[in-house]
């Protein structure tokens, strides 16, 4: 598939994207000192989010009318990166939290004014599964339910929750993202997994809470670019679709972990003996693994990068972004697990016997990359098959692209 950009492609703002990479390179050791700690007690550490706040990490894509940057997507994504080398669960944490302002500006202006008008730097948290019950009543509804994984929960003030809203006439039911401040929900500590523990990913419980109509989202309107939030924000970046840049936030700290999991197996190599005389270095297998490594990450980031290239070119042209890129695009942000989990699962194979112990950073690191498979936008599976049926002339059955 060959892409053509009407113009030629530039960072927003340079100078910006520059120093915000500059800084998220400069964490790298100060993450990796707090991520034992962090894995210990379930959570990112208080001090990690006051840091990111100040610099400026949670506003790359958040609205210039509240604070914001509003940055493209790259910027985030390679500050996610690096972080990510440092720790993971933090990188995890950063992607779905820091993600939330671009919803945000998609919302109506009196939503964003109620979380953003008196502090700029409040979080969001969510958990997007349709598992809300709601009734539909005068000005809004009433919305109950039980949700999980809802990570970076306890640093956030509001929470975004999916449910379904069945209409009163009847009909198809219509998924919409529901707005909620902290005092209308309740967190319960569930937390306990084989990797991301320290994201913190909770459960979020509602009883019987009224949202206004103007505090939620609906997902046809993220598909058809109809967001209300237009009226306030005009800049062609909220014009790439939400669900674009959601899922990439899931998938991207894998790439970081990636790294860092190469980097340790390659220091390894260098400090170990192999049954022969000579270090594992020198060893053939050892070499085509590390090269193959190499290759692999450099793919899915090429990928991630030309696919950035294009929405944000092709986001404000007349028809935005063809329906058919939008669906491979998203087919290609559900390969990055995989992908990865390809390459981590060599490395990891091939460590040596240190990595089995307690304590081994590259074992953190594997089983932090397989935990985030786990999340439903990792899985690959629908979209290929979405994508692999509008190549033969079907329509698109995916809304969050």
């Amino acid at each position: 598939m060959s892409y053509k950009f009407s113009t030629q492609t530039e960072r927003t703002n340079q100078s910006l994207h520059d120093e915000l990479i500059a800084k998220a390179e400069a964490m790298i050791p100060v993450l990796r000192e707090r991520s034992n700690s962090a894995n210990s007690d379930r959570r990112i550490p208080k001090e990690t989010i006051q840091d990111f706040k100040e610099a400026g990490f949670f506003k790359i894509l958040q609205s210039k009318k509240y604070g914001g940057y509003e940055l493209d997507p790259h910027t985030f994504s390679e500050v996610q990166i690096r972080v990510a080398q440092g720790c993971m669960s933090t990188a995890w944490v950063l992607g779905v939290v820091g993600i939330h302002p671009f919803q945000l500006a998609l919302y109506d202006d009196k939503a964003q004014n109620e979380v953003y008008g008196d502090d700029p730097d409040t979080l969001v948290s969510s958990s997007y599964a349709p598992l809300g019950q709601v009734e539909v009543v005068d000005g809004g509804f009433k919305l109950s339910g039980h949700w999980q994984w809802s990570s970076g929960s306890e640093h956030c003030e509001w929470a975004l929750l999916g449910a379904l809203v069945f209409p009163p006439e009847g009909g198809a039911p219509e998924y919409r993202t529901f707005l909620l401040p902290r005092e209308d929900y309740e967190i319960n500590d569930t937390w306990h997994s084989m990797g991301l523990k320290a994201t913190g990913s909770q459960d979020v419980i509602v009883k019987d809470v009224f949202v206004p109509e103007y505090r939620t989202h609906k997902q046809s309107d993220g598909f058809n670019l109809t967001n209300p939030g237009y009226e306030v924000n005009k800049n062609d970046l909220f014009k790439i679709p939400w669900g674009q840049l959601f899922v990439r936030a899931v998938s991207t700290p894998a790439i970081g972990a990636t790294k860092r999991m190469l980097e340790l197996f390659i220091e390894g190599a260098n400090n170990k003996a192999s049954s022969d005389p000579a270090k594992l270095a020198g060893d053939t297998h050892t070499q085509t693994l590390v090269a193959d490594a190499h290759a692999e990450l450099d793919a899915i980031e090429t990928v991630m990068f030309r696919n950035y290239d294009v929405m944000v070119d092709q986001a404000g042209n007349q028809g935005g972004i063809p329906m058919i890129d939008r669906v491979k695009f998203r087919y290609d942000a559900s390969l990055v697990l995989e992908k990865c989990l390809g390459v981590a699962d060599k490395l990891f194979s091939n460590a040596g016997g240190a990595s089995v112990f307690a304590g081994s950073e590259i074992q953190k690191l594997f089983l932090d990359v397989h935990t985030a498979r786990a999340h439903v936008a990792n899985n690959p599976v629908n979209f290929s098959r979405n994508y692999g049926a509008m190549q033969l002339g079907a329509e698109n059955t995916d809304y969050f692209v």
